[in-house]
């Protein structure tokens, strides 16, 4: 069987990773990946947004199954693109995707059907935005409607907070936007949930915390995600049963009610109040750096899932997982979230200490002339499971310190409220 991953950051070699250890796997192809993916697949120098080429290739080289990773070919609408030449591939269509590309879609989906989220208001002007602040108390939370890579969100502590983020927005910081999305602060705790579906059925895929902020003790500037473990500490039976009942069930049926199915993986990014889950955002993909905490506790084929899925017989697989916790830090180069150096060579990775416990998956990195440079902000994964979250980060940290890359930083308290109480 061959395959082509769509997509260049730890996610993606996170899943090639995974891929490859599948008795049903003939050849994989990533578009266009990275260092590390190169190692077990061949890289494909095209853009995830040129559909046209993409489809070309996959033709040519006959590819049974494409995965998409990132967030942007979806909300473009290249499952519905490929679907109807015949591709077969994994992951949501444009309609279903629209939970992750517009905010204020999600915001709506969630007033009709009555999930639980945050208060809201939606204006399109600067002018309105500054009146609603002037009358709302703070904190508050300020949102880009569109795509922003996990970095449209701002938590305001005070109007002039409030006002910036306003002024950012509108001046296109994050793309252009005719939307603006505010929300009430709320007091709790976030947890990362996600399942897997194929229109049919779906199934657990995973739980996790995801360490957003670039600063230890989560302050500073929104990222990417500087790290994650999973499960999430949150996590219980009766927890899970009010998130399947109040938001992932009725989400789906939203869905099905616009005359369509939803297809690939679905994350909820919730936050935890009193043991009662608030929907904050989707994201219609695996998260990065969930994926890359989650898929290494993964016991099933996860071919055998993705080709279940495509056929809608997720019904007839049992999803196991490993007993074991995961840990995720993320190595950035330095000055990121805002401006950072590229093109910076990385050494030392022959030190490292990789096996069956302890992994590297590589973001924004490439090979040339045989040598790996960094040329993203968030540029490596160092990942260890564990029976336990100390062990997995003491693990993680010696790794780090092998790499001894003094062009980047990571944060050193990823897990602190699982290891550190």
């Amino acid at each position: 069987m061959k395959i082509a991953i769509l997509g260049s950051g730890g996610r993606e070699h996170a899943l090639a990773f995974s891929i490859s250890k599948s008795s049903e796997i003939k050849k994989i192809y990533c578009i266009p990946g990275n260092a590390g993916t190169s190692e077990i697949a061949e890289n494909i120098s095209i853009d995830i947004c040129d559909f046209k080429n993409i489809y070309e290739f996959l033709k040519k080289n006959h590819i049974d199954l494409v995965i998409v990773g990132p967030e942007d070919p979806l909300v473009n609408g290249i499952v519905d693109y490929l679907e109807k030449l015949n591709i077969k591939v994994f992951g949501p269509n444009k309609i279903s995707s629209k939970l992750e590309g517009s905010k204020i879609f999600t915001k709506n989906l969630c007033k009709k059907y009555n999930i639980p989220t945050a208060e809201f208001g939606v204006f399109e002007n600067a002018e309105d935005s500054y009146k609603y602040i002037d009358n709302s108390k703070h904190p508050l939370v300020i949102k880009a409607d569109n795509l922003a890579a996990g970095k449209g969100v701002y938590i305001c502590k005070d109007k002039a907070d409030s006002y910036l983020a306003v002024q950012e927005i509108f001046n296109g910081k994050f793309g252009a936007a005719k939307n603006i999305l505010f929300e009430e602060f709320l007091e709790g705790e976030e947890m990362s949930y996600f399942i897997i579906s194929d229109g049919k059925t779906f199934k657990y895929f995973g739980s996790a915390q995801d360490h957003k902020r670039v600063e230890e003790g989560d302050k500073g500037k929104n990222t990417g995600g500087m790290g994650a473990y999973c499960p999430s500490r949150l996590f219980n039976k009766e927890l899970e049963h009010k998130i399947l009942e109040k938001i992932i069930k009725p989400t789906l049926k939203g869905i099905n009610d616009l005359g369509t199915k939803y297809k690939g993986f679905l994350y909820a990014g919730l936050m935890i109040v009193k043991n009662e889950p608030f929907l904050i955002e989707y994201n219609v993909r695996m998260g990065d750096p969930e994926c890359q905490t989650i898929l290494p506790t993964l016991d099933t084929d996860i071919v055998k899932i993705f080709q279940s899925c495509v056929d809608e017989k997720l019904n007839k697989i049992d999803i196991k997982w490993s007993e074991k916790k995961s840990l995720c830090v993320v190595l950035c180069s330095n000055g990121y979230p805002e401006k950072y150096e590229k093109n910076i060579i990385i050494d030392n990775f022959e030190k490292l200490d990789l096996n069956e416990n302890n992994y590297l998956f590589h973001a924004g990195t490439k090979k040339k002339d045989n040598k790996i440079y960094a040329v993203g902000g968030r540029v490596l994964n160092f990942i260890s499971i564990s029976t336990n979250y100390i062990e997995a980060r003491k693990n993680v940290h010696k790794n780090l310190e092998k790499l001894k890359w003094n062009k980047g930083f990571y944060r050193r308290d990823i897990g602190y409220k699982v290891i550190d109480k």
